[in-house]
């Protein structure tokens, strides 16, 4: 059995970067050269109590390799029931919440927001209430240790100019509804410090990218496009730039603010990786015809196609990380080298793709403001 205090409470575990984050937290911290004996692995077994609502982007075939591990522990649920959340950390008693749950694709928000609302800003809420109510009640020890962190985005903080980055300090300037709705859960994530005392720590992380990314997300939408010969669309003039991190460095960055964080603090988690839409886009195709010289299509940047903007569309965006590297954390993953696994992993997995991608997303265009359904709106 499991001791309480080496549970952990995942939200969203069964998205992007929660499946990611499970996946490493059941393996133990991967540490590198350099970084400190402070924060050391943990000596008893871990477990993950995963709790997801298995939407569109949520899938459990990107568990398939540990559903079967006795140390996790699915639960299908939204986090917006907040009776279930308690009765879940109420069962389990974790030491920490990390709350990965969110939707989290720009376009999706301007065509219909209310899905973001639901889940980002009143999801939070009630994980946060359902978490002060199980966090009062542990003796001091417990408390004392327990930690919820939220994982947000950059893009709260809106659109940079072409110099400076994002520090934790920068005014909020949410540009999409999306955004927006990160906000909203942010502060109230910050309120319930301030107020309750409940011991909650907000990340900030730049555009993450690797294996068991929806097909939605800019990098995988654009491989499998390549590797299927399809147009490859590029929002305006793909000048906009963006600081690019891999989703196991940005793991290794949570366990470290879990660690060794501050609550009540903020942390940037940036790549220090900035590249322009364009650039990227251009990298990708190369590395497809690199690893696929049988294509017909082939070379790749013939099916770069420049398409409408999107409506609000960030120009950059950029992070100071500074906080975070004096917890001893940096990005270990290089760009060139990371984005060649990602690619040789959607070629490796086309079967996740098939399945994730069966339902009614068939990578069309989002994100033109024209579906929202009113009904649904202002229900």
């Amino acid at each position: 059995m499991v001791e309480s205090l080496d549970t952990i409470l995942v939200t969203g575990g069964a998205g992007f970067i929660g499946s990611n984050f499970v996946r490493y937290w059941l393996k133990g911290p991967q540490w590198v050269q350099g970084e400190p004996a402070k924060i050391p692995p943990l000596e008893a077994a871990r477990r993950v109590v995963n709790l997801d609502k298995l939407t569109y982007a949520g899938n459990l075939d990107s568990l398939a390799d540990i559903l079967p591990d006795p140390r996790h522990v699915f639960v299908q649920g939204d986090i917006a029931d907040g009776l279930l959340v308690l009765e879940l950390l109420q069962s389990y008693r974790p030491w920490a919440v990390i709350n990965f749950a969110a939707e989290s694709h720009v376009d999706r928000s301007i065509d219909g927001p209310a899905e973001f609302v639901h889940t980002n800003v009143v999801g939070t809420f009630r994980l946060l209430e359902a978490s002060r109510v199980y966090w009062s009640t542990l003796p001091p020890e417990e408390k004392n240790r327990f930690r919820f962190i939220h994982i947000s985005t950059d893009e709260v903080y809106g659109s940079l100019g072409p110099e400076g980055k994002f520090h934790e300090w920068t005014p909020y300037a949410p540009n999409s509804p999306y955004a927006a709705s990160k906000a909203a859960g942010d502060h109230f994530a910050r309120a319930y410090w301030k107020t309750y005392g409940l011991p909650v720590i907000v990340t900030h992380a730049s555009n993450n990218y690797g294996p068991y990314q929806f097909p939605e997300k800019l990098l995988p939408l654009m491989i499998l496009n390549c590797l299927e010969g399809k147009s490859l669309p590029v929002y305006g003039d793909g000048q906009n730039v963006r600081d690019w991190l891999h989703v196991e460095d940005h793991c290794r960055a949570i366990e470290f603010v879990l660690r060794a964080g501050t609550p009540g603090e903020t942390y940037n988690i940036g790549g220090d990786c900035e590249r322009k839409n364009i650039d990227v886009v251009q990298m990708i195709c190369d590395i497809v015809d690199q690893l696929c010289p049988e294509l017909p299509h082939r070379p790749c940047r013939s099916l770069i196609t420049f398409v409408a903007d999107r409506p609000g569309h960030d120009r950059r965006y950029a992070l100071d990380s500074t906080k975070m590297h004096r917890l001893g954390w940096y990005p270990q993953i290089e760009f060139n080298q990371g984005l060649k696994q990602t690619v040789l992993w959607y070629l490796a997995n086309r079967t996740w793709v098939d399945r994730v991608t069966s339902g009614k997303y068939q990578r069309e265009r989002l994100g033109l403001g024209q579906t929202a359904s009113l009904d649904k709106a202002l229900s």
